[in-house]
């Protein structure tokens, strides 16, 4: 990394730092779930994890999958639970192919479009679908970096990131093909379910076969319906985007 993105970088922890995030499960890469009362990034490379049993441990950001806000199993309001359940049975996203095809170009247009169509075709994505979870990630932003730790214009956690090689989560290129190297494995693991592949996106696939469909979290439930939104309008829009029109 350079030397002016580590400084970026390290000012964004900075700020990150601050101040400790809400309530939350931190999952671990071992498969290991813990309950955490807050959370705060103390380092490019670690996080402080303030426990609800008492106490706090300092651990290497790449031992952390993720970590998923607000959500105490028995506290799931029962609308939420519901809406995932519906989502389970009916699905959100339309029932279409997800591989990569000239006709579906990113939704929206940005400086990245060309990378996206790169990185879609090279994958065998779908690019609106990758237009639209960089939308919801980080508008747009390749130097966001949330206060869980996630990176890039895809928000890869450094576990995720290092999973598919990547040495710079904050260079465009590289964030961009993992993100979607990961999502189509995501659509492989799931047998093309655009829902599944998504909230595993957001919540991670331990969760997706944990609850045996969407989870029924408040922050996957939203992530899913905005992500759809954004593809359903592109759909029914009269002139859809296409890669020629992107490039």
């Amino acid at each position: 990394m350079s030397v002016s993105r580590r400084l970026i970088l390290l000012a964004v922890l900075v700020s990150a730092a601050a101040s400790s995030a809400s309530a939350g499960i931190a999952l671990f890469t071992d498969g290991r779930s813990m309950k955490v009362k807050a959370y705060k990034l103390i380092s490019e490379e670690s996080i402080e994890l303030t426990l609800k049993s008492g106490g706090s441990m300092t651990v290497p950001l790449t031992r952390i999958d993720r970590i998923v806000d607000d959500e105490v199993e028995d506290a799931i309001p029962p609308a939420v639970i519901a809406e995932a359940q519906k989502m389970v049975a009916e699905g959100v996203f339309p029932k279409k192919s997800w591989r990569y095809s000239e006709t579906s170009g990113p939704i929206f247009h940005s400086r990245y479009d060309k990378i996206i169509v790169e990185a879609a075709k090279k994958f065998d994505v779908d690019a609106a679908l990758v237009s639209a979870v960089i939308k919801a990630e980080s508008d747009f932003n390749p130097r966001d970096i949330s206060n869980k730790g996630a990176r890039g214009l895809m928000q890869l956690m450094p576990a995720t990131a290092a999973r598919f090689g990547v040495t710079d989560s904050l260079d465009p290129v590289e964030n961009i093909h993992a993100g979607t190297r990961y999502l189509r494995w995501l659509l492989q693991t799931f047998k093309d379910d655009a829902d599944l592949a998504v909230a595993a996106y957001n919540a991670g696939e331990g969760n997706v076969w944990k609850y045996n469909g969407v989870p029924p979290f408040r922050e996957t439930v939203n992530y899913i319906n905005r992500i759809a939104k954004h593809v359903r309008g592109a759909l029914a829009s009269k002139k859809p985007v296409t890669v020629a029109e992107a490039r």
